[in-house]
């Protein structure tokens, strides 16, 4: 399946535009997004999947948490508000001049700290969660 053929398919729902590039990816790029994927949810079950940009994954609660974009040598996990949050683990190492966003990049064989990671997502989460309730 084409990357066009995957964003021109509106019938389609985002979790399942979101299988689709895992498998068309099928090397390493792919494998972390899944596992990206299943950190997020495992973080917070409450999460909602969208498809956005001609094929960006977009995980949201209360307002949007990351994206998991992919390309040819990373696989980048960009925070919407990654400027907000503590990262006592350094888990940001892309993106960092910015004043809103924070990205980490990860290349083929990189380790994630799982733990740090799902505590950021979760901290993500209710920095959404507080700004929607002012």
């Amino acid at each position: 399946m084409s990357i066009k053929k995957t964003v021109r398919d509106k019938n389609k729902s985002p979790p399942r535009l979101i299988d689709g590039r895992i498998k068309e990816l099928g090397d390493w790029r792919g494998k972390m997004l899944s596992r990206l994927r299943t950190l997020i949810k495992q973080a917070d079950p409450d999460v909602v999947e969208d498809w956005k940009w001609r094929g960006v994954p977009v995980w949201y609660h209360d307002g949007m948490i990351c994206t998991g974009e992919t390309y040819k040598s990373v696989v980048k996990m960009t925070f919407a508000k990654g400027a907000d949050l503590k990262d006592p683990s350094r888990l940001f190492n892309s993106s960092l001049e910015g004043n809103t966003r924070r990205a980490i990049d990860i290349h083929e064989g990189e380790k994630i700290n799982e733990k740090a990671l799902k505590t950021l997502i979760r901290a993500a989460v209710m920095l959404n969660k507080s700004k929607s309730r002012r």
